[in-house]
């Protein structure tokens, strides 16, 4: 089943106006032209999971005078030039009519060949490079976007999670960054491993604790944990023994809730308190799962930080690289409200989990 706005591209050859869409398939795919010669990181990721297809513009007669590499989360509002070769501007063009078509939030732009001058030129702004990343992760140093809709959305730091685990700790930090609350220079892996470590129901930090610990770190922060269910969560995977020292300790979290003046909602949080709450200038931790994204159903926690039309604008510490997703896909995203309310649906039981934080008083 398709993902909920997710446009995978057209399975044959479509002239769509001024430019042409391909799917790109490195062994089936027709080769591009002799002229315009695709770099070589084009063939050494496998880019399927993220309907790659190629835009190209097309010249006299069959020949093309341009073309571009482009791919995109399923379930998500953008899309992303992973290179443009023969005539670049032409082929970006071509790009954003693609999108726009599509009617997507915005077009990113890896900045592996195109310089910052080029990009610029082309409509789009520099994104803030990341901070820290992963010493294993693949990716360009760069990368731009060019918002669709005539605005634009504030962008907090990109940091990626250094573990497989502390997905959670890395939202709220980049969220006290982006909110003024903690220094950008505090943004790092020590951070990173002390707040997980206050907030972990090991390995995995659960909507009450990682509440409890946002609390802990910064008291003057307003901050609500909403979970609608009233038992302990993300322990189906586990085998019972396991399962039974860690539902004490969540439950233990609770107590600490109730003892430190952290409220826990029990309604379910929609799409629509997502927006109220990010209206509001909180920023709103949100447990969700990545089988629409990336594939395999794991729970994992992104920031939401903004809204465009008919989107919500999320950052993810993770990025699949070995899908040739990488930071420039995961930072300042954009997700259609019904994909989001989808994803937002944890486990088989379905449960939904979030962190609201707003400002400190004095802010």
């Amino acid at each position: 089943m398709t993902p909920p706005g997710h446009r995978p591209p057209p399975q044959k050859e479509t002239p769509v106006q001024h430019f042409t869409v391909v799917p790109y398939e490195p062994d089936t795919s027709p080769g591009l032209p002799a002229h315009l010669k695709a770099p070589e990181r084009w063939h050494t990721v496998d880019r399927s999971a993220h309907a790659p297809h190629i835009v190209a513009v097309p010249g006299d007669g069959a020949r093309w005078t341009a073309a571009a590499l482009v791919s995109a989360r399923p379930g998500t509002a953008y899309l992303k030039i992973v290179d443009a070769v023969g005539d670049v501007p032409a082929a970006v063009e071509a790009v954003v009519a693609h999108a726009r078509e599509q009617g997507l939030a915005q077009v990113k732009w890896e900045g592996w060949t195109v310089s910052r001058e080029e990009a610029v030129a082309a409509g789009f702004t520099p994104l803030r490079s990341p901070l820290a990343p992963p010493e294993d992760a693949a990716g360009p140093t760069t990368g731009y976007v060019r918002w669709l809709h005539g605005g634009a959305v504030p962008e907090p730091p990109y940091y990626g999670q250094s573990t497989h685990f502390t997905c959670g700790a890395v939202t709220a930090l980049v969220a006290q960054v982006h909110a003024g609350a903690l220094p950008l220079d505090a943004l790092d892996r020590r951070a990173e491993l002390t707040l997980w470590r206050d907030a972990t129901n090991f390995l995995a930090c659960e909507p009450v604790g990682l509440g409890v610990a946002v609390r802990r770190a910064w008291h003057s922060t307003p901050v609500t944990v909403h979970l609608d269910v009233d038992h302990p969560v993300l322990l189906d995977h586990l085998p019972e023994a396991d399962r039974e020292w860690r539902a004490l300790l969540q439950r233990e979290s609770r107590t600490q809730a109730a003892r430190t003046g952290v409220p826990v909602d029990a309604h379910r949080l929609s799409t629509d308190d997502v927006r109220a709450a990010l209206g509001r200038s909180e920023h709103v931790l949100l447990l969700l799962s990545l089988a629409a994204m990336q594939g395999f159903d794991v729970p994992h926690w992104v920031l939401c930080h903004g809204v465009v039309p008919g989107a919500v604008v999320i950052d993810d510490p993770w990025a699949g690289t070995e899908k040739g997703d990488t930071w420039v896909d995961a930072h300042l995203l954009p997700v259609p409200d019904a994909s989001l309310d989808a994803m937002a649906s944890v486990s088989a039981e379905g449960f939904r989990g979030a962190v609201t934080i707003g400002r400190a008083p004095y802010e």
